[in-house]
């Protein structure tokens, strides 16, 4: 009795609590109230239109003048374009090193990220200690094991060099440490084998977390059918982590497209002089900027550059239908 004549006491109370709300109008949502929510959002989008939206618009405007920095610009019309495709051999040389490091950076991380994953997968112990020593590269700090690999790459003083001396005198063999820094042929392997240690531990901790999201049950299913471990791993996993996969490819295909630092530390000598062979396009586009003071020209790359990655990024977009599968569906 005591308690529900409580019960009805606090609802009583809270009922009046509610209709004097309703009445101040706290808790219900009026047509004018959407100015409000403009009022709250308008300092971030300010800040996207002064930081974003302008200096989008203004890269563009530019890229269709030649300004040094120094002198008022002056309108060229499509003359960058043009002398970009073709008057500027060294343009062409760019673009087949930003594809290169995105043809063979790209695919290798996915594949060793995946199949480390599935190691640490299989339940062994001490799966934290080995994740975080995977993971570690990532969040270093890439100028200062960038300078690392320049020195354990060094065909002179480097320790892979030394091992590779020792092991021709240990067995005789003709062999020699290549140079990876300055020989148009290693250069850009070296490139992506640092890049590979540096990034694949995101890759790995990305893929983990999706192979410890595939329903277990489906691997007991097809034991139960007699599927071997490759066929599991083929039918099922392969599948259940695609959409992981896109995501990855998309995001490691922008990667490769912006690298700079890997490059540009690594192989750059004493007066910083890079050779052509590993020039990424966003480094030329620093060098016409801030060294040649070709501004308009830099701005051109810019744009080229927004333009293949556009339409890979669209043609990767409508191919996923094919080969992504979503939960969902």
């Amino acid at each position: 009795m005591g308690r529900s004549a409580t019960g009805s006491a606090s609802s009583a109370r809270s009922g009046g609590q509610t209709s004097l709300l309703r009445r101040l109008g706290v808790g219900r949502w009026r047509a004018d109230q959407q100015n409000e929510g403009y009022l709250f959002i308008l300092p971030s989008f300010i800040g996207f239109v002064v930081f974003v939206v302008v200096p989008i618009i203004g890269s563009l405007v530019l890229s269709f003048h030649r300004w040094d920095l120094l002198t008022p610009p002056k309108f060229v019309g499509f003359d960058n374009y043009i002398e970009l495709v073709d008057t500027d051999p060294l343009f062409g040389q760019v673009l087949r090193n930003t594809f290169f490091y995105m043809l063979t950076i790209a695919p290798l991380q996915l594949v060793t990220g995946f199949v480390l994953a599935v190691l640490l997968d299989t339940g062994i112990r001490g799966l934290r200690l080995y994740r975080l020593i995977y993971f570690m590269p990532v969040v270093t700090n890439a100028v200062a094991a960038a300078l690392v690999f320049q020195f354990l790459l060094n065909r002179d003083i480097g320790v892979l060099a030394a091992w590779i001396w020792n092991l021709a005198e240990a067995t005789g063999l003709p062999i020699q440490p290549p140079d990876w820094l300055n020989d148009p042929r290693w250069a850009k392997p070296g490139v992506v084998l640092f890049t590979l240690w540096k990034n694949t531990g995101f890759t790995m901790v990305m893929y983990l977390a999706a192979l410890q999201a595939v329903p277990e049950v489906l691997y007991e299913a097809a034991k139960v059918d007699g599927a071997s471990a490759w066929q599991r791993l083929r039918r099922i996993t392969v599948p259940m982590v695609s959409a992981t996969t896109f995501f990855l490819l998309v995001i490691q295909m922008l990667g490769a497209f912006q690298i700079f630092v890997e490059p540009f530390v690594m192989t750059s000598n004493t007066q910083g002089q890079l050779p052509k062979a590993s020039l990424s396009i966003v480094i030329y586009l620093y060098q016409n900027a801030f060294q040649f003071q070709r501004m308009g020209k830099a701005a051109a790359i810019a744009w080229v550059l927004f333009a293949i990655v556009l339409v890979l990024t669209f043609f990767q977009l409508r191919l996923q239908r094919r080969w992504v599968h979503y939960e969902t569906e």
